[in-house]
C-alpha cells in the first residue's frame, strides 16, 4: 500500500459564534494515499468541500491537523504553503475561474508566472500542457469565446502545468453535459491513471465516484461510510 501523502486528523472547522456558529466539520479523520483516486460524497451542506479546501491548505482548521508528507500544515511557513499549493497541488473547479478577456495561453501561465519561472519557459510548458489537453489550437483565443468544455480542458491543462502530484477537482462535471463531462472525467482518470497524479473529487454524482478507487461519505460534517473498488 502507499504512503499518505496526505492525513486529516480529528479536523474540525466551526464558522461563525454564538447562535450563528456553525459546525461544518466535526472531527474528521482520513488519508489520502500517494496515487490513488478519492472521491469525496456527500450532498451539499454535508461539509465536503470545507474538507477538500483544508486538505488544499487553502483554509485552516478550527481545531485538529492537517499533515503534506507528515508535516503538520500550521507548521509551514507561508513561503512554504504557497509553494506547496502552487507546486504540489492543482486545481479544477466547477466554476472555471479563468480571466474571460485573456488568452488561453495567458490563462494557463498564470500559476507560472505567479511562481517567478521565465517567460521562455513558461510559454513552453503552458503550450506542452495544452498540447497533452489536446486544445493547443486555441491557444490564441480569448477564454471568453470558449465552449464548456473547452473551458474545463483549459483548466486541466492549467492545473498540469506546475507539474502537480495532486489534483482536487470540486464537481469538475457540474457545468457540462453528459458527453463534455464524459470526457472530463476520462482526462482525469488518466492523468491518474498514466502519470501516478493523485486525484481527490469532490461529488454528489454516484457515477463519477463509482470510477475512484476509494469512496468517503460526508454527512453533517463526519464521514459516515467508506467504500473501496472492487
Amino acid at each position: 500500500m502507499s504512503e499518505a501523502v496526505l492525513t486529516v486528523r480529528d479536523v474540525r472547522k466551526t464558522y461563525g459564534r454564538g447562535d450563528g456558529r456553525f459546525d461544518a466539520l466535526r472531527g474528521v479523520n482520513l488519508e489520502v494515499r500517494e496515487g490513488e483516486s478519492l472521491a469525496i460524497v456527500g450532498r451539499s451542506g454535508s461539509g465536503k468541500s470545507t474538507l477538500m479546501h483544508l486538505m488544499a491548505l487553502l483554509d485552516e482548521p478550527t481545531q485538529g491537523s492537517i499533515l503534506l508528507d507528515g508535516q503538520e500544515a500550521t507548521a509551514m511557513r507561508s513561503s512554504q504553503l504557497n509553494r506547496a499549493r502552487n507546486k504540489t497541488f492543482g486545481f479544477v473547479f466547477q466554476q472555471f475561474f479563468l480571466t474571460a478577456n485573456q488568452t488561453v495561453l495567458e490563462n494557463v501561465m498564470l500559476p507560472l508566472k505567479i511562481a517567478g519561472v521565465g517567460r521562455r519557459a513558461r510559454t513552453e510548458r503552458a503550450l506542452a500542457a495544452l498540447e497533452q489537453l489536446e486544445i493547443a489550437d486555441k491557444a490564441k483565443n480569448r477564454a471568453v469565446d470558449l465552449s464548456g468544455g473547452q473551458k474545463q480542458r483549459v483548466v486541466i491543462a492549467r492545473a498540469l502545468v506546475g507539474d502537480p502530484r495532486i489534483i482536487f477537482a470540486d464537481e469538475p462535471t457540474g457545468n457540462l453535459d453528459t458527453a463534455t463531462g464524459r470526457v472530463v472525467e476520462d482526462i482525469l482518470f488518466t492523468l491518474n491513471r498514466e502519470q501516478g497524479i493523485t486525484l481527490v473529487i469532490v461529488t454528489h454524482d454516484d457515477d463519477l465516484a463509482a470510477r475512484c478507487d476509494r469512496r468517503v461519505h460526508v454527512r453533517d460534517g463526519l464521514i459516515v461510510s467508506e467504500e473501496v473498488a472492487a
